[in-house]
């Protein structure tokens, strides 16, 4: 496409955030999690781990260690 350009944040039209409080009753402080981070990152790590090593590690932590250790338990 030629002569188009892509968005910007310019073009974002303005977000008006509406606090409401309603507290959570499964937790003592009525407290409810705010950016708390999903587990699809996780998930996108692995498939990398994956497609880099031929190996697929289940169990968290991912670390350098528990790549190695499944690479070399690897069938």
């Amino acid at each position: 496409m030629t002569g188009t350009a892509d968005k910007t944040t310019v073009d974002l039209p303005m977000i008006d955030t509406v606090i409401t409080e309603v507290p959570e009753p499964r937790h003592p402080f009525g407290l409810r999690g705010v950016g708390e981070s999903p587990i699809v990152p996780l998930v996108a790590l692995a498939n990398a781990v994956h497609a880099a090593t031929g190996v697929r590690v289940t169990r968290l932590p991912m670390s350098s260690g528990a790549i190695l250790d499944a690479l070399n338990n690897r069938e």
